[in-house]
């Protein structure tokens, strides 16, 4: 018998009683940047207007090398889904997992009946282009993939296009990787290809609800029809436009560079924690990967007792048996700077009962 997943579980819940060290929620830490908070507020002064989008699509566009026509700005990728749910004439959705749930949640909750497509912790929860069934007419994965933090190549997520199917790809991860070298986003020759991007994660931009869709131009009018007038705010408006300037794509690209680092700490001392844990490693923590994007997916033995156990020490984790294809077993860590790294780590130590020392090179 199948699990019964709570697909409107979101890592907020976790943190949503205050004081606690919060590695339960994906944004960036320190963010939004002072530049940006400041356009922000200068975007007040414009309130008294409707909102104006054809600068920011055009920025969008111009970041992607695409044409206008191939852009549209939504209310935070959480809109997108729902639209793409609700507007596109599809009869055999598909959602691989383990993945982000908002997508699935919007084609039930717009009627549709949804398979679902299993990866396995056994090989590294790895793309398996096969196991999708070839008469699905649309296909939803995320790259790179939340929780799993997997990148999948670019090249296995294109072969799943297919005449007549809708590939949705949920790229919201996508500028925590270095060079981002597995994007779809600027590519033309995919059939059926959807892109979805968000300024959520690297912007800290949780509470503006900002994002975007690249696709054909046919899709993008077809959702734009099932959107209300004016979706995005103007302030929303300037933070896209904002963030996809040069300077800020630099900083964004620094960040990478930066969460990469500081995920590899994260890894290296959940490894010398599994190692501590004894010859079978039965307490220790297991991560999945390799890990690429801003967050790691961790297999613990007795993983929600730990959970309440980090609480009561001030750290939120994530559940993360909300995820079809994961169980009680497993949690989401946000990777944070090293000094917050090696404090969860001393935490996390004491509540498996481990006594290896956590500090030094990684």
């Amino acid at each position: 018998m199948s699990a019964v997943h709570d697909l409107r579980h979101h890592g907020d819940a976790e943190v949503r009683d205050g004081g606690l060290v919060d590695l339960a929620v994906n944004v960036r830490s320190g963010t939004p940047p002072p530049w940006l908070r400041a356009r922000l507020a200068a975007s007040l002064d414009g309130l008294a207007a409707y909102p104006d989008d054809r600068a920011a699509r055009a920025a969008v566009a111009e970041r992607h090398g695409l044409p206008v026509e191939r852009v549209l700005l939504t209310a935070g990728a959480a809109e997108a889904f729902v639209l793409l749910a609700r507007a596109l004439r599809v009869s055999r959705p598909v959602v691989v997992h383990p993945q982000f749930t908002e997508p699935e949640a919007a084609l039930l909750d717009a009627g549709h009946r949804v398979g679902r497509v299993l990866l396995d912790a056994r090989d590294g929860f790895r793309l398996r282009p096969g196991a999708v069934p070839e008469d699905a007419d649309m296909v939803v994965l995320g790259n790179p993939t939340n929780p799993t933090s997997v990148l999948h190549p670019a090249g296995q997520v294109a072969a799943l296009a297919r005449p007549g199917r809708v590939l949705v790809v949920d790229e919201a991860f996508m500028d925590a990787v270095p060079g981002e070298p597995e994007s779809l986003a600027g590519r033309t020759d995919v059939p059926g290809l959807v892109v979805l991007r968000s300024l959520t994660k690297t912007w800290g931009l949780a509470g503006l609800r900002a994002g975007y869709v690249l696709a054909a131009p046919d899709t993008v009018s077809e959702l734009a029809r099932a959107q209300p007038l004016w979706p995005v705010s103007t302030p929303a408006l300037v933070a896209t436009e904002s963030c996809m300037a040069p300077e800020a794509l630099a900083e964004a690209a620094r960040s990478a560079e930066a969460v990469a680092a500081d995920r590899d700490h994260l890894v290296a001392g959940l490894a010398r924690l599994a190692a501590a844990a004894g010859p079978d490693g039965d307490r220790g923590p297991w991560v999945a990967g390799p890990a690429r994007a801003s967050f790691v997916l961790v297999r613990l033995a007795g993983a929600e007792k730990a959970r309440t156990r980090l609480r009561e020490r001030g750290f939120a984790v994530r559940r993360a048996d909300t995820f079809p294809g994961l169980g009680p077993d497993w949690l989401r860590i946000a990777v944070r700077d090293r000094a917050t790294t090696d404090r969860f780590l001393t935490a996390l130590a004491a509540v498996i009962g481990c006594e290896q020392p956590l500090l030094g090179n990684a």
